[in-house]
Parts: structure tokens; sequence; C-alpha cells
């Protein structure tokens, strides 16, 4: 039998591979368990399943499919980075940050990304592949196996790592259904974030599915020829046909929107831009995530100084648009948005 990696499979193909091993139905709930409740690091430790059975799951399944490469800490001891290495060889970069009484997690989706926005390392990498389902649910265990040591637990996660989440759709969808399980992981899905650069067709198709998690849109300009410039993809969705897609979502689930702006010295964070977001803006529910830009290498561009972050935002509640300054983290690591690639391919280049 062809070795699966475990995490990837759902709960009626847990069930289906203990079937055909020889073994009851309710041997997949031991195991369902053991995956998203205890956490387990290897199949030996299920200690109420019989021996045989997990002599049998180690030939048949993997359970860590994610070798760690590296780890980084920042200077506050609130971010912690770790560099994973993928069955065939590809990295990914999963952070945890640590607020007050939170422990957000900010997950990967991908290998690389398509979208090629140019201020972020991810996208100046290019594209390597999706993640499978197992890539990305085994990024959250593996956080919450370490906090449980220490009695903590993992309370929000955001798909904002590597990758563009609503272009590998069904697997990261399919990852939030996994770790939202009341039977499994059980995280409340409202406490799950879903960013996108603007996908169109996938935010209607997102909005259709009522889907619980909220949607995070990276919009970070309020005119095309300024966002042509910073993300590729307006070029085939126009900030009016994201804006549509953005109505229509409120409209299909009477949730709030919000919208990620990554602010540029002198380029989108002029009295201009806000005045232009403003009226986009005006009348519908949003909130604007204003964040200063972090640094790559492969963009000159500079954050905002707090005096042109503090005169945008003013300009913003002028037309009614709620907006706050996110908290940077991880910033001396290169953990913040935007900051994540694959470092040994990037030290290699």
């Amino acid at each position: 039998m062809q070795q699966q990696t475990l995490y990837d499979l759902s709960f009626d193909q847990l069930t289906q591979l203990l079937t055909d091993l020889g073994e009851p139905k309710f041997r997949a709930r031991q195991v369902w368990e053991w995956l998203y409740q205890k956490y387990v690091p290897d199949v030996a430790a299920m200690a109420n399943l019989p021996k045989g059975l997990r002599e049998k799951l180690s030939t048949a399944v993997h359970l860590s499919p994610l070798p760690i490469a590296s780890e980084q800490h920042s200077r506050d001891g609130l971010t912690k980075k770790v560099l994973f290495q993928l069955p065939d060889g590809q990295f990914i970069e999963t952070v945890l940050m640590r607020y007050d009484r939170r422990r957000t997690l900010c997950i990967s989706t991908q290998a690389g990304c398509a979208m090629g926005c140019v201020f972020c390392a991810t996208g100046q990498m290019g594209f390597f592949r999706h993640l499978s389902v197992g890539e990305i649910v085994t990024q959250v265990l593996h956080f919450a196996r370490e906090l449980a040591q220490t009695g903590e637990h993992v309370t929000n996660i955001v798909m904002m790592g590597m990758g563009e989440p609503l272009h590998n759709y069904t697997n990261t969808m399919t990852a939030v259904d996994r770790l939202t399980d009341p039977t499994g992981f059980n995280l409340g899905a409202r406490k799950i974030t879903i960013s996108t650069v603007g996908l169109v067709p996938a935010i209607r198709r997102y909005a259709d599915e009522q889907q619980q998690t909220p949607l995070a849109v990276s919009l970070h300009a309020a005119t095309d020829e300024e966002r042509d410039k910073l993300i590729p993809v307006n070029r085939r969705w126009p900030i009016a046909e994201v804006l549509d897609a953005c109505r229509y979502y409120v409209e299909k689930t009477g949730r709030r929107l919000t919208f990620e702006w990554a602010l540029i010295a002198h380029e989108n964070d002029t009295v201009e831009q806000a005045q232009a977001l403003g009226k986009l803006l005006h009348g519908l529910l949003c909130h604007v995530n204003l964040i200063p830009l972090n640094p790559t290498a492969g963009y000159g561009g500079q954050p905002s100084s707090r005096e042109r972050v503090a005169a945008f935002q003013a300009e913003l509640a002028r037309y009614g648009v709620s907006s706050t300054v996110r908290v940077r983290r991880g910033i001396d690591i290169q953990a913040g948005c935007g900051q994540l690639r694959d470092r040994v391919v990037s030290s290699n280049q």
C-alpha cells in the first residue's frame, strides 16, 4: 500500500483507511482525537490503540510531513518564525505572534505565490505549487503542540503567510473545515481570517458558500493606475470589479470586510489616495487595516512615517471609514506582513 499523509485525510477517508486495514470504524474517532485534540507527534504515541494497529498505521501513513529546517526568534521574544521543509524539497515559513491574550499564527497556503505583488517577498520569489490540506493543517498543529507544553493554545489564525489562499481555494477551505471541526481542532471560524489580493470569482464563490471565516482584501491603492504598479493581478480584475465583489460579499453574508493597506512613503500614503479610498469605501460595511510597509530586499519603497500614517487615517475618518494601524511584529527576523519567503532559495540567489 502506498504511504499517505495522515493529515491529508478527511474523517471519512480515515475511516475507510482503517476499514481497509481490517479495523472497526470506531478507531477512526480515536485516531482523529489523537491528531486534532492531543496533537501527538507520532502514531506510536496513540496509547489507546492496539500495538498491531499502530504498527499498521505507521507502515501505511506519514504523520508529520513538515520537518523544521530552521527557527528564528524576535529580539522582544514575542514572535517566532519557523522554516518548514516540504516533502518535495520546497520550503515555507510560518509565524507565531504573541499578544496579551492571543496566540496568533500566520499560515502559508502555497510555496511561493503567483500574484507577483512587487513589495512582497513571497511575490518576488514566484510560484512553485499549492500546499495540500495536510501541509496547511500541520503548520497549525506544530505550534498547537508547542504551545500546549506551557498550557497555552492557538487563539487565532490568519491565512496571510506565503501564497494567495483563494488561488488554492479548495485546499485552503478544506483545511479551515478541518481546523474548525468541533470533533477535532475546534477553533471558531471567526478566529480564522482569509486574505486575498482580490480574486473576484473566488470572492463571489466565498460569499455564495456563506463561509464563516472573516475575509480580508489586500487593496493597497485606490486607483487602477497606482494599483497596476503594485499588484499585477489588478490588470485582470481592476478595482471596480474587486469592489463589486466585495459589496456582493457584504450583501450575501451581512459581515464586515477588512481591507489591507500597506502604506508606502510618498506612494500610496498621500492625502489624494486617502480621499480616493474614502470615496470608494464610503457606506460599505468595512474596516481598513493600515500597515506601514515592511522592507524586503526586492523592493525599494519605504514605510510611511507616523505623521503620514496619522494624516491618512484622519482623512479616511472624514469619509466615515474606520481604520486601525496594525502592530508590527517580527520585523527584525523578516516575519512581518509581506516578508515571508523561501530562505533557502533566497540565500542562494
